[in-house]
């Protein structure tokens, strides 16, 4: 699978390209944890979202899946309460979706809280989905490459090593 690294002035760009296409205001933000964190806080920042929330899913590991992917129930590790979402127009922020399954699990979740979901992605993976026509409501670009943040790069234990790339020092 290609790979694509990007910089933090791509990400920026990302992030312009997102603002514009916002066509209602949002009441509240759930951010996925953890690819979501980062661009969700550069639109709550930019879209002035004070109410900011949190969704943590577990699904099973990939390998127990080969012959049923859509059929696999999340485990929500952690997720708002109702009264935090009911009649709130919700912006759900992740930073790519790949497969689909992590977005339209909180975002049903969402819907069932009473909440008015609304999915955003910096990167959607057309080639990856599982749920056929269904994609965000809003994303910056369409790709079929593994996407690198800059925020994933060097640091933890699962860190992705790149040679001689400006600005890693």
């Amino acid at each position: 699978m290609r790979r694509e690294v990007l910089t933090w002035a791509d990400v920026d760009a990302l992030v312009d390209h997102l603002i514009p296409q916002f066509e209602t205001e949002f009441d509240a933000m759930v951010m996925i944890s953890r690819g979501g964190l980062v661009p969700g806080g550069l639109l709550a920042e930019a879209l002035d979202i004070t109410h900011i929330l949190l969704a943590a899913v577990d699904f099973p590991a990939e390998v127990a899946l080969k012959r049923a992917k859509l059929i696999a129930w999340p485990k929500f590790i952690q997720f708002p309460a109702p009264e935090k979402l009911e009649g709130r127009r919700t912006l759900i922020v992740d930073d790519v979706w790949g497969s689909g399954r992590t977005m339209t699990a909180v975002r049903a979740r969402v819907e069932g809280a009473g909440g008015i979901p609304y999915t955003c992605v910096l990167h959607f993976n057309p080639h990856r989905s599982l749920f056929g026509p269904l994609r965000p409501d809003y994303y910056a670009a369409i790709t079929d490459a593994y996407i690198v943040y800059p925020w994933e790069i060097s640091r933890g234990h699962d860190r992705v090593l790149l040679p001689d790339l400006p600005g890693q020092g």
